[in-house]
């Protein structure tokens, strides 16, 4: 996708975060925006903002959980607008601890908003832009789904999230090859962010009632949300530097789209694991302070 002026991007987590930076820059490129989010007061806030500078927003509340919400914010785009051009599958939520410990309420949340968000977006959105290229033959469109270093390598006590960005990765890869096999003036691409300041180790705010936490987390959940809220918030790559990357890949047609390409040494060592049949190893093999802190913090949290 090389031309951006005047076309149309929905965008979900649109309000604040990763979003929010998708929206500002496809502004400034000249696009038409579609925001969808769970959080009204973010929601109304970001879209004054982009109004102010002179951008044509659509705002909708829409828990991507949730396919008839997704059908409706796609029925609106329509409406408003009479087309697609660039969709961001960028909602998402984190929620850490051992993997035993979690919920069924931990995991219907996570892979509700991670992997069924996205799977919404893509079963209902391309199909819709699909239509779009039938009707423009000068068409060219775009999909990027957010997923994560987490897609990539699998951390301890962060099992739900990663097994959530594990499946956008997967999906993602099929969804470039699919539309690659029917030649669609479509490009896809995947996103996979490392530690980047943004609202994601706070997510639990925006939890909904019907996957609520039922009793009280355990000294693993403590321990992984306080290492989680550390290694955000010390991030130095921002979610504007980002969404600035993000666009260059899309315009350059580039599929995988990372923030820290330095984490890649531990996708080749656990790609070198897999190829030769090794077990997997130590995650913390650089950085073997980061494990001893974590086992700290849950030897603490196991006191209290």
């Amino acid at each position: 996708m090389k031309n951006f002026q005047d076309k149309v991007a929905v965008i979900t987590g649109g309000a604040s975060g990763l979003g929010r930076e998708f929206a500002i820059t496809a502004h400034k490129l000249g696009m038409k925006l579609v925001l969808a989010d769970v959080q009204q007061d973010m929601l109304d806030q970001t879209r004054a903002e982009l109004e102010g500078q002179g951008a044509t927003v659509l705002t909708m509340i829409c828990d991507v959980r949730k396919g008839e919400q997704v059908q409706a914010l796609a029925d609106a785009t329509m409406a408003k607008f009479g087309a697609v051009h660039l969709l961001f599958n960028n909602a998402g939520v984190g929620s850490g601890g051992l993997i035993w410990e979690n919920s069924v309420a931990d995991w219907e949340w996570v892979l509700g908003v991670n992997v069924w968000g996205v799977v919404h977006g893509v079963r209902i959105f391309t199909k819709l832009m699909l239509e779009c290229a039938k009707k423009d033959s000068s068409y060219e469109g775009h999909i990027v789904n957010t997923a994560s270093m987490a897609g990539l390598l699998n951390a301890p006590t962060m099992g739900v999230y990663n097994v959530s960005k594990h499946a956008v990765v997967s999906l993602s890869e099929t969804l470039y090859h699919d539309l690659q096999l029917v030649e669609a003036p479509i490009g896809a691409s995947v996103l996979c962010p490392y530690f980047v300041p943004t609202g994601i180790s706070q997510s639990h705010r925006n939890r909904p009632a019907d996957v609520a936490m039922t009793e009280g987390a355990t000294a693993s959940q403590k321990a992984a949300q306080a290492m989680t809220v550390k290694a955000v918030e010390s991030g130095k790559v921002t979610a504007a530097d980002v969404s600035q990357i993000t666009f260059d890949a899309i315009r350059d047609g580039q599929f995988y789209i990372y923030s820290h390409p330095g984490a890649l040494a531990g996708v080749a060592a656990r790609m070198d694991e897999i190829v030769h049949q090794k077990n997997p190893g130590d995650p913390y093999k650089a950085t073997p302070h980061v494990r001893d802190m974590l086992r700290a913090k849950m030897q603490a949290e196991q006191k209290n």
